[in-house]
């Protein structure tokens, strides 16, 4: 494999992550007919194919997926040795790719501005989204960091908790329970829960509740995504379940109220994600620091 060079495996992974040999190319300041000839010297090089062209979008083999694991490794790498050299030389430069479940967007940009403060010379790139799509896209590498709650089991990632995350039943401001006292799980029987999207961590949690106490409630409003749920619960269409972090500028506005029911609110925590298989890099480990001791103060949000 003498001829299995750096760039060649850079325009295999942009080729992998994007589906398309056109947008590789895109990315890489290619055309696609120089990204299609660099790939076809890569399987000749390894004797197999890597893509499946027929399909569209195109497809790696299973050989393909096997490489894309092994290439994403070698240039992460390889990241890391960059940085080490460029921070012993004095001139550290780099992008910082954080993702952040969806409750977090309303308090991490103010921490990252913190960072940026310190480290001015460091890009930042910020990507909200789903847990397990998160998740996946760190084990893929192309997030460095993941600012969420506790992963599965089985995810193969480094957890470190930097503070608590409260989530409460909200209802508008007008609702007949505002302001009632100790309210018992059997008094929601009768409301209409607005649930978050199939998938939404917060949403399995609400579930996991309502088994726990054994309490059947109308579930027919769906709403995508935290905003469109607070918008829900202000018009009067029901009552939800909700990260506290979500509700804060209408609990400031008087616009919504949490109900005061028994064991709420539920606190789960706010943990950094890392991989487990590759070093941190000198700006990710930065990063990870900064969260971990300012990330606590940015969190803190009122739930009453």
């Amino acid at each position: 494999m003498r001829n299995l060079t750096l760039r060649g495996l850079r325009v295999f992974e942009a080729a992998a992550t994007t589906g398309s040999f056109s947008r590789a190319g895109e990315l890489m300041g290619m055309t696609q007919s120089a990204v299609s000839q660099q790939i076809r010297q890569l399987e000749e090089e390894l004797g197999t194919r890597l893509f499946d062209t027929a399909a569209r979008p195109i497809r790696l083999t299973e050989a393909g997926n096997e490489l894309l694991r092994h290439t994403r490794v070698i240039l992460a790498q390889l990241s890391v040795a960059e940085d080490a050299l460029s921070t012993l030389q004095g001139s550290f430069r780099g992008q910082l790719h954080v993702g952040v479940v969806s409750p977090g967007q309303f308090f991490v940009p103010r921490l990252l501005t913190s960072f940026r403060r310190q480290h001015p010379e460091l890009r930042l790139k910020l990507s909200q989204g789903r847990r397990d799509q998160l998740l996946e896209r760190l084990a893929e590498r192309q997030i460095d960091l993941l600012i969420g709650g506790y992963p599965p089991a089985e995810a193969e990632v480094e957890i470190e908790v930097f503070a608590r995350h409260p989530h409460c039943i909200v209802a508008s401001a007008d609702h007949p329970l505002v302001g009632a006292k100790d309210i018992e799980w059997a008094a929601l029987s009768d409301e209409t829960f607005i649930l978050r999207e199939s998938g939404s961590a917060t949403r399995a949690f609400l579930e996991h509740l309502l088994q726990v106490q054994r309490l059947q409630v109308r579930t027919d409003v769906e709403m995508q995504g935290p905003v469109a749920v607070v918008a829900a619960v202000m018009a009067g269409m029901g009552i939800s379940f909700v990260s506290a972090h979500t509700v804060q500028s209408e609990l400031a506005s008087g616009r919504i109220a949490v109900l005061d029911v028994q064991e709420m609110p539920k606190l789960l925590d706010w943990c950094v994600l890392t991989r487990r298989d590759t070093p941190l890099s000198f700006g990710q480990r930065l990063l990870r620091d900064h969260i971990l001791a300012e990330g606590g103060a940015a969190a803190t949000c009122r739930i009453a």
